[in-house]
């Protein structure tokens, strides 16, 4: 799609929209008369029923079938279509001269030559523009831009196209024959010839071209001669005319030819008679293909979206400035098609009709008679068109459209000027454009003059419904245009005689019929004449139908009907009688009387005007079958006038009484009215107005206000009659006890209206029996009315009085004006019992309770009493709203208040006699806040560590608590100290994607042999089923962890976890024999399951030094790993962590002393480097009890097992346990690889392969012999390296004296199995973990403690600046409850 010119399409106005209610919808013919008077000032109007309106779609979906019109949008539009007749004309002279028509494009736009060709016109020609060079001036208002030198461009252009065809339009290239030689001075009299053919060479030195395909043989050109100059010479420029084979030199042809055209040529003859050929009348062409509803819809849908390249529902707005973008190019050429005019008679209706197919349901039915079912409107009583007996499709039968996007109803008035109502069942809008009836002739005049080529050929243009011009065209030329969008479910009326047009939004459905009114009547005939100066045939004939109606003058014909068909025959009476007289007068002697109602139309038309003859006609015996209308009496043959005859469907003599028929009818409602008059002037009796009203009503006068006023006489002597017996039977009670309220739907009589009734009696034309009695009640109000003064004028009347007062009106049929002032007196008194009540109880006295009293105060009458119950009531409830809300202020604040603000507040709330639910909850949020920090203070005064879930547990507390809490703070920054310290924790202890816990991980295992293959969830059932169990055991490590968050001090904890950790070491032992055992004793390989494939062993194995169970490589290694030499090789089931070495896990445990919270993962850390420290201290004591590694080698090695070897063994499990790196851990694993091979991991298979390629254990095994296996020779070759000799370190801040306690060789670490045997003195620090750091500087730390013990920094965690800034103290000085084993 292109895009939108600058000046694009602006949309006229709105016409107005109506709405009309249930009662004014019942009469579609009244409400049209109602608003006629606004629609017809803009010519059409838009309709929306009320809703809840919404007729059965009752079409025939899979029967209807209709092949639609084809529209080319730029051939719609009157100036483009001139334009394409323009070129096309323009195209068919060039191509007759033999070349073929190229538009030539300026300044990138295609050249509008019929615009330049009109321009060149009006500035008086060719030569005249050439002369007065004016080429600028026409570029400028063809709109291009100045200084760009288009004038030459254009000249030349319209020199080489337009020229050329003006001279052929003007007749002069007709050439003359002339057998005289052209002269020189000949060529120099041609007009600008150098101009046209570009440079000017006179005729007798034009240069011999090649002759293409029109010169002929030199043998046969001296039969031809130029009929022009008479000479055969020059051959080669002699032409020969495809039509009539005449000789022409190209240099004789005005305007001369520089070339032999290619193609067919035709001389200036016979171009004149190819062109002067009369044009085609433009109309739409059908389509070649049948459609239904369904694949037209298919087929439009298709276009829009393809054409928007969007979906479907596209802005009306673009849509409808696109649509008059295309109909006004001639560059893009858009086809719709458009199912007009579809007979509903023959696919049926949209609208249900009775005897139709369609099967109405019963809730559905009122639309079969509904006036608005376009199938009933035409034929209503109050149609004038239901007189027409013939059944005329689309104006008294509905014709159907279905319409897609594009597809257009061009201008056009309705046939004979009547009205059309339009109703769209579904689909896309339909949009309409519409100009009111006063200016039609303003809008024919302006297409006549903008278009007036397509009017002179077809002058009953607009007639042909195939012309449409842009609207803002028409505004331009000061036509009023109004338009509408009309969607589904609503009717567009069009008003007579106004020009209508629009266009499909998309794919839709819509009906349409005509209609006419009795005030059409006028319109009617005036269209008559205007179709008889046009020459036009009519529909129907206006004269029959008024005959037929006069013939029907009686009690059925509506009154004000007869009027308007009373004048309109007095006008065609006249008119006949006039046309009589003249035809009798020409001497037309001869008549007769002709049935024409019984001939069909077209065999009683004019043959002049073409206007359907019914009262009379001229025939003639020279012309069977044609006649003429008395208007053209001399324009049916050459006949003398006595050859003619009269031809009549009534003589003057039967017409004058169908008029006075007519005149009767109307006039009879004269007579009722002045009947009418008389009697409401003298007193009747009421029998006699009713059968005026039911006189009216038979014969159908119209509503007037005579009529109106009668009926009001009518019901007001009946209603009278009526009052006075229901007010003196007592059926009109209508008020009820609690208060005398009346009810809604009944009237009652007010005390003057009584009064008046009374009076009214006496002045009605008819007598009221009742009056009497009705005299006695008016005296009994009276009494009521005094009764109810006395009690009002008391300043504070019973209750229990009030409501005597009002049930005694029970009995008063009459309207008191004293029952009002009594029920707000007693509405004031409930009110204050009920303000009285809610005081005295205040705990139940809520802001509901004072804001319901406050409104249904406010409603009350004012009253001084009223008043101040409700100033009090007032006040209070603005105090309990401030307080309320300042409660929640206070909650609610940031920061938050403290308690003592709090705490003041409520005492000032304390004072107020009413229910705050506010202030209760402040107050139970103070005390929540008291009982925290007493609690918090009694945790910071119990001289032990807190425990995290305690701590954790507090803090959510408070940050649930809207108060300010000083120690909030402090406890909250300590939570945070203890996350990022599990943070870290698990930094250096998890490895990456760890299923484990940090606490799994620092906990000795409950359960050996468990693997990452146990999932979370497995892990978390087994906690769930040990939660169950009893709290003494500990099986799982929920069990572990609850015991130690249980736990009260750090030595119970350390307990536990010594529990744990000895369940640890049996469980894992003996899980090392069973899978020692396993491998041993398993007679079948095939059966024997292994690895974490639990697969059967296969090729090289390795064995798991921890849990002793065999692994296939290919499951546990990676493609480029294999396990270190002399080095221990865990499975991944048994490498719980990263194991980071020692120096990496000591900063953790001083940084969690610094916080000084109790969490189950530092006591686990805490038991983790105890337990480090005393595995390294059985380490050196079974080193120092076997002197030496070689030494206890061969001594243990008499005999298999010895005790050494197993306790060396036991010592090397423990060290695979510990989540810590240590160096004893990879030694104690080699002595134990001397002492026995079968600790080398990565040999080669250890099970002999069988033939089926499965490995086993040898039999040797089972019979206890031990497998040698291969060691490497590099380590059995391994000296043992020199022991450095130690170095003294100096000390900082203190030097220490040399300690000698017997437990320093305990507490110190090694780095190898054998003692140091350096006699040098060095300081012992007092951490059992000591690292033993050695360097020029070593830098110590003395605990501020109760200790004053020394520790190297390194081993406690310490940095340089904390240890001069901060105090520090050791575990021993801040646990006094901490024992180390």
């Amino acid at each position: 799609m292109t895009q939108l010119r600058t000046n694009e399409f602006i949309a006229p106005p709105e016409c107005p929209v109506f709405e009309p209610s249930w009662e004014e919808f019942a009469d579609p013919f009244a409400y049209i008369n109602k608003i006629r008077p606004i629609a017809e000032k803009t010519g059409i109007c838009k309709v929306r029923p009320p809703k809840g309106w919404q007729p059965p779609f009752a079409c025939d979906v899979d029967s209807l079938h209709f092949t639609p019109r084809i529209q080319r949008l730029n051939e719609l539009e009157a100036q483009t279509r001139v334009k394409l007749n323009f070129l096309d004309q323009i195209a068919k002279f060039w191509e007759l001269q033999g070349c073929t028509l190229k538009i030539p494009h300026v300044e990138r736009k295609i050249l509008d030559l019929y615009q330049l060709n009109k321009l060149v016109n009006d500035e008086g020609g060719f030569d005249a523009v050439c002369r007065e060079r004016r080429w600028s001036k026409i570029a400028l208002k063809m709109g291009f831009a100045p200084g760009k030198a288009i004038g030459s461009h254009l000249r030349s252009h319209y020199e080489r196209i337009l020229y050329p065809y003006n001279l052929f339009q003007t007749g002069a290239n007709l050439l003359v024959s002339c057998m005289k030689t052209v002269t020189e001075e000949d060529c120099e009299n041609r007009p600008n010839l150098r101009r046209r053919m570009g440079s000017y060479v006179p005729f007798c030195n034009v240069l011999a071209e090649k002759c293409m395909c029109r010169c002929v043989c030199l043998s046969q050109v001296d039969q031809y001669m130029c009929l022009v100059c008479g000479s055969g010479s020059e051959e080669d420029r002699l032409l020969l005319c495809d039509g009539c084979d005449d000789s022409y030199h190209t240099f004789c042809l005005i305007p001369p030819l520089h070339d032999v055209p290619k193609g067919d040529w035709r001389c200036p003859k016979c171009l004149a008679q190819e062109c002067c050929k009369p044009q085609v009348a433009f109309g739409f062409e059908q389509a070649g293909r049948d459609y239904s509803l369904r694949t037209f819809g298919d087929m439009a849908d298709s276009f829009k979206s393809d054409y928007f390249n969007m979906p479907v529902h596209v802005s009306l707005v673009l849509v409808e400035k696109e649509f008059w973008r295309l109909v006004s190019t001639i560059e893009e050429d858009v086809t719709v098609e458009y199912g007009a005019d579809i007979a509903s008679k023959e696919f049926g209706s949209g609208f249900p009709i009775r005897g139709g197919r369609f099967q109405v349901s019963p809730e559905d039915e009122d639309y079969l008679s509904s006036g608005w079912n376009l199938n009933n409107m035409p034929v209503m009583d109050s149609s004038v068109l239901t007189h027409i007996t013939a059944d005329i499709c689309g104006m008294k039968l509905p014709w159907l459209y279905v319409g897609m996007c594009f597809s257009s109803f061009c201008w056009h008035i309705e046939d004979h000027w009547s009205y059309s109502i339009n109703y769209l069942h579904w689909g896309e809008p339909k949009t309409w454009y519409g100009v009111p009836g006063y200016a039609a002739e303003k809008l024919e005049w302006v297409m006549r003059k903008l278009a007036p080529e397509l009017f002179e050929s077809q002058p009953d243009l607009l007639h042909q419904l195939v012309t449409i011009m842009n609207p803002n065209t028409l505004m331009n030329h000061g036509v009023p245009i109004y338009r509408t969008n009309q969607c589904s479910g609503e009717f567009v009326i069009t008003f007579p005689r106004a020009y209508h047009s629009g266009f499909n939004q998309g794919f839709n459905f819509a009906e349409a019929v005509n209609f006419c009114t009795m005030d059409w009547m006028p319109m009617g005939r005036m269209c008559v004449d205007h179709y008889r100066q046009l020459n036009r045939y009519c529909v129907f004939s206006h004269d029959e139908m008024v005959c037929k109606m006069a013939s029907k003058a009686d009690t059925t014909m509506d009154v004000a009907l007869a009027s308007a068909v009373q004048r309109d025959m007095t006008v065609m009476l006249q008119e006949e009688d006039k046309l009589r007289d003249k035809v009798s007068k020409m001497g037309v002697q001869r008549s007769q009387q002709a049935e024409y109602d019984l001939l069909p139309d077209e065999e009683r038309q004019c043959s002049k005007c073409r206007t359907t003859c019914y009262l009379s006609a001229l025939t003639c015996p020279c012309s069977p079958g044609q006649l003429v209308c008395l208007h053209h009496a001399h324009d049916l043959c050459s006949c003398t006038s006595s050859e003619l005859t009269l031809n009549y469907r009534f003589t003057m003599a039967e017409l004058y009484p169908m008029m006075e028929a007519v005149t009767l009818r109307a006039e009879s409602y004269t007579y009722w009215v002045s009947h009418v008059s008389d009697i409401l002037e003298a007193k009747q009796d009421k029998k006699k107005l009713r059968s005026l009203v039911v006189e009216a009503e038979v014969k159908r006068f119209p509503q007037s206000d005579l009529l109106r006023q009668l009926r009001t006489v009518t019901l007001d002597a009946e209603k009278c009659a009526v009052v006075a017996q229901q007010l003196l039977i007592g059926k009109r009670q209508t008020r009820y006890r609690s208060g005398g309220r009346k009810s809604q739907s009944q009237n009652l009589l007010t005390v003057e209206e009584l009064r008046s009734f009374v009076r009214q009696l006496h002045n009605l034309p008819c007598s009221i029996r009742q009056a009497p009695l009705l005299k006695d009640l008016l005296t009994r109000v009276d009494d009521f009315q005094q009764s109810s003064e006395q009690l009002l004028s008391d300043e504070a009347p019973s209750p229990v009085a009030l409501q005597g007062l009002l049930d005694l009106s029970l009995g008063l049929d009459v309207e008191l004006p004293q029952l009002a002032l009594l029920r707000e007196r007693l509405e004031q008194a409930r009110w204050l019992d009920g303000v009285k009540g809610a005081s005295v109880r205040p705990h139940s006295l809520c802001l509901d309770t004072m804001r319901r009293l406050i409104d249904q105060g406010v409603g009350l009458a004012p009253h001084s009493s009223v008043e101040r119950a409700m100033a009090r009531l007032q006040e209070l409830l603005t105090m309990s709203e401030h307080w309320e809300e300042r409660a929640l202020r206070l909650m609610e604040a940031r920061p938050r208040h403290c308690v003592e603000t709090l705490v003041e507040a409520l005492q000032e709330v304390a004072s107020i006699p009413a229910y705050l639910p506010n202030c209760l909850l402040l107050k139970d949020t103070v005390d929540q806040a008291k009982d925290w920090l007493q609690e918090a203070e009694t945790l910071q005064l119990g001289g032990r560590i807190p425990v995290l879930d305690t701590l954790t547990d507090l803090v959510s507390r408070a940050k649930a608590i809207p108060v300010w809490l000083d120690p909030l703070a402090r406890l909250d920054s300590l939570v945070f100290d203890v996350q990022a310290w599990k943070e870290s924790a698990a930094k250096t202890f998890l490895m990456k994607n760890s299923a484990y816990s940090l606490l799994e991980v620092l906990c000795p295992r409950c359960e050996a042999g468990t693997g990452p293959q146990q999932s979370k969830y497995k892990r978390a059932k087994d906690a769930a089923q040990c939660s169950e169990r009893n709290s003494a055991r500990l099986d799982c490590l929920s069990d572990v962890e609850r015991a130690l968050s249980e736990s009260k001090d750090s030595a119970s904890a350390m307990a536990t976890l010594a529990e744990v950790r000895q369940k640890e070491m049996e469980s894992l032992l003996a899980l090392r024999a069973s899978n020692e055992s396993k491998l041993l004793l398993a007679g079948d390989c095939g059966a024997l399951r292994v690895c974490v494939c639990h697969k059967a062993p296969s090729g090289a194995m390795l064995q798991c030094e921890l849990c002793r169970d065999a692994f296939h490589r290919s499951c546990v290694l990676g493609s480029n790993q294999d396990p270190l030499p002399n080095q221990a090789w865990v499975c991944p089931r048994c490498q719980l962590s990263e194991k980071p070495p020692l120096d990496r896990v000591l900063p953790l445990l001083a940084s969690l002393q610094r916080i000084r919270v109790r969490l189950p993962e530092g006591d686990a850390l805490r038991f983790l480097i105890e337990r480090t420290v005393r595995w390294q201290h059985r380490v050196q004591q079974a080193s120092a009890e076997g002197v030496a590694v070689t030494t206890s080698h061969q001594r243990w090695a008499s005999s298999s097992p010895t005790w050494g070897q197993c306790r060396l063994e036991e010592l090397m499990v423990e060290g695979f346990l510990l989540q810590v790196t240590l160096p004893e851990t990879q030694q104690l694993y080699r002595s134990l690889i001397k002492l026995d091979p079968r600790h080398h991991h990565h040999t080669d298979s250890p099970f002999p392969q069988h033939s089926n390629g499965v490995a086993c254990p040898k039999k040797e095994a089972v019979n206890g012999k031990r497998t040698k296996r291969h060691m490497e020779e590099e380590g059995s070759k391994r000296k043992d390296k020199a022991k450095k000799p130690r170095k003294k370190k100096p000390k900082l801040n203190k030097e220490r004296s040399q300690e000698a306690k017997g437990t320093s060789s305990l507490t110190a670490t090694h780095s190898d199995l054998s003692l140091s045997d350096s006699d040098e003195d060095f300081t012992l620090c007092a951490a059992p973990w000591c690292r033993e750091p050695e360097g020029k500087q070593v830098n110590w730390v003395q605990c501020d403690g109760s200790c004053q013990q020394w520790f190297h920094q390194v081993c406690v965690g310490v940095s340089a600046e904390q240890a001069e800034k901060e105090d520090y103290i050791c575990i021993s000085c801040t646990q006094p409850d901490h024992t180390r084993e």
